[in-house]
């Protein structure tokens, strides 16, 4: 348990930051699961539709600093080729 003020403090704001970050997460995870069900099932047009959309998901997870550019860079490359 924190002791200090400052300490207690930085407890709440990482917590509220801990359960943003995890939606957020989890909001890129749940448009991937989405596309690769839709590819699955052979709805390529649906998929390419879909494509920006995520794209945009994953930048905007990897600007917050919530995964690595380059983890993302991969995510992308990856639902790229299922299309091809």
């Amino acid at each position: 348990m924190a002791n200090t003020r400052s300490a207690l403090k930085q407890m709440r704001q990482s917590q509220t930051n801990r359960l943003r970050n995890r939606s957020r997460l989890s909001r890129m995870r749940t448009a991937i699961r989405q596309f690769r069900t839709k590819v699955g099932e052979g709805n390529m047009e649906e998929a390419e539709a879909m494509l920006p959309k995520i794209y945009s998901v994953i930048d905007k997870t990897a600007q917050k600093g919530i995964i690595e550019k380059n983890t993302a860079a991969r995510y992308k490359a990856r639902l790229t080729k299922k299309i091809k």
